[in-house]
């Protein structure tokens, strides 16, 4: 076996730091508390917590997540991002004091040392390559002494090219200070394994066989950090582990960060769950991540940093949804049919669309799942009438409107035209349409000074009884003499089940009646073909 005895791949989540320095995706102190919080839950072994330097506000994030984070027995390691000055590493210390007493505070610091970064950030430093290599090992130093582990990265490693020996001697000079962790980051997303000896992981391989050689003895803990600009991040994220010296991984959930943003943690961590085993020499990795927590995290992102696009890999709204009606048999006979792996074990469902690719075993299975009857028999009618019904809605329904489609089908009176009329002690009403059994008209006088919502509801009591109309309103749709009426009635039946239904008319008493109706139709499909629990 290799130098990498270990096969546990640790994952150090920037979200906070790298992730809030994309716009647009800043967050509240109390946002940042909560996204610790998740991470602490879901196992993360080193949680960046932000920049202490950069502001007051910065500093406290810091130092709040730190201090709780510290109280905890199994809480990850909590770093803070500095540049190789002695006033950035003074102010990430005092942040991470609380985390001291439990050796649970890491101190990172970065230096450039790709040429044109370092003439672009440094300046006239950039020329003094000898006081940059010893400012280093002091820094480190003082960190270390002070307790904190130190994790150093050269910035810009991708892009050293003439600078592979100074690199060299940067490195050498973080992991004489004391220095535990090396990450050799891919700042630009540059980096391709086409560039071959240049490729950053060949490289990291190059330095780490210098470094093992001349620290006998020592462990060093080597990591990647990869930006998307070509969107080859994660594939250089899993190469800098199985064809590197690589057991840190450094990425934001969502794959958010600058530019185009970092390595998504979710697919780095799901990619090492299903393909951890394909090392060389019988090596199998492996994350300590909850699986479970994915989701999660994910949604947290999503919601209060930088929205998810739907097709996102792993955790988007559609990874776990489908529309296809050939898809949806299959995934109900098996969930692994057309899914990689089951939304599950990330804390997630497998959904479906209803749209018009859907057929009827996708109609079906929403239904009974809701707790209604559909047979074989009809599964395929009941399916074409919500498609016809939905037509124009092309993206597809949400399962809600699939149960009213199939209430729709299900009614037992469908009116086309109402008319009514009343004189002294006498009300009629003229309906056409269908009503339970009877197709056409149907024509019901009612002796008594009630309107004609009393005539109809003694109608539908002959077919369904034991209705009772326990409230009923009407208001109008908005305001001026010619707005609409607006009825709502609500019927309870003997179990104490309510049943409302919402009828729209210009004149009021066809909209009580088509309240009534609708909330008949209620009552009737739910006590008709509601499944006993």
């Amino acid at each position: 076996m290799n130098a990498k005895q270990n096969a546990q791949i640790k994952i150090l989540d920037t979200t906070l730091r790298d992730g809030q320095q994309c716009p647009g995706a800043a967050i509240t102190f109390e946002q940042n508390i909560e996204y610790a919080r998740l991470a602490h839950s879901a196992g993360v072994d080193v949680l960046e917590a932000g920049f202490p330097a950069a502001s007051k506000l910065d500093f406290s994030i810091v130092r709040t997540i730190a201090a709780e984070l510290a109280a905890a027995g199994d809480s990850p390691i909590v770093a803070g991002l500095c540049q190789q000055r002695r006033e950035q590493v003074d102010k990430t210390m005092e942040a991470l004091l609380s985390t001291l007493s439990r050796g649970r505070g890491r101190v990172h610091m970065y230096l450039p040392v790709a040429p044109k970064l370092m003439e672009a950030s440094l300046g006239a430093r950039a020329a003094k390559k000898s006081d940059l290599v010893q400012e280093t090992y002091e820094l480190c130093l003082l960190a270390s002494q002070a307790g904190y582990e130190v994790e150093f990265s050269p910035e810009g490693y991708s892009r050293i090219g003439e600078n592979f020996d100074f690199t060299t001697d940067i490195i050498r000079a973080a992991i004489a200070g004391g220095a535990t962790v090396i990450n050799c980051p891919d700042t630009i997303g540059g980096g391709c394994w086409l560039q071959g000896q240049d490729y950053f992981v060949s490289m990291m391989n190059r330095h780490a066989d210098i470094i093992a050689r001349e620290f006998a003895g020592r462990t060093v803990t080597w990591s990647a950090h990869c930006h998307n600009d070509f969107g080859l991040a994660l594939h250089n994220s899993l190469a800098a582990v199985f064809q590197g010296p690589c057991t840190q991984i450094e990425g934001c959930f969502n794959g958010i960060g600058e530019r185009a943003g970092n390595v998504a943690l979710e697919q780095v961590i799901l990619a090492m769950a299903h393909f951890g085993g394909r090392g060389a020499e019988g090596v199998v990795y492996s994350t300590g991540i909850a699986l479970d927590k994915i989701q999660a995290l994910s949604n947290f992102v999503a919601k209060n940093m930088l929205p998810r696009q739907a097709h996102w890999p792993i955790t988007g709204d559609n990874a776990a949804r489908h529309s296809s009606g050939g898809h949806t048999n299959a995934i109900l006979t098996d969930p692994l049919a057309y899914q990689p792996f089951d939304p599950r074990e990330i804390g997630n469902e497998i959904t479906f669309v209803f749209g018009p690719l859907s057929g009827g075993n996708h109609a079906q299975s929403i239904i009974e799942r809701a707790g209604y009857v559909c047979d074989d028999r009809e599964k395929a009618s009941i399916a074409q009438f919500i498609k016809t019904m939905y037509q124009e809605r092309r993206k597809g329904v949400t399962d809600d409107e699939v149960i009213e489609g199939y209430f729709e089908f299900r009614k037992p009176v469908s009116i086309e035209e109402y008319d009514y009329s009343k004189r002294s002690g006498r009300s009629e009403i003229v309906l056409r349409g269908k009503f339970f059994d009877l197709h056409g008209e149907l024509r019901e006088v009612y002796d008594g000074k009630d309107s004609a919502l009393a005539c109809l509801k003694r109608s539908l009591d002959q077919r369904l009884p034991g209705l009772v109309l326990q409230s009923y309103h009407s208001e109008s749709e908005s305001p001026g003499i010619s707005a609409k009426s607006v009825s709502t009635i609500v019927l309870t039946d003997d179990t104490g089940r309510s049943f409302i239904g919402s009828g729209v008319d210009e004149d009021i008493e066809i909209s009580a009646m088509k309240a009534l109706i609708s909330a008949t139709n209620r009552a009737y499909v739910e006590g008709t073909f509601k499944k006993a629990t």
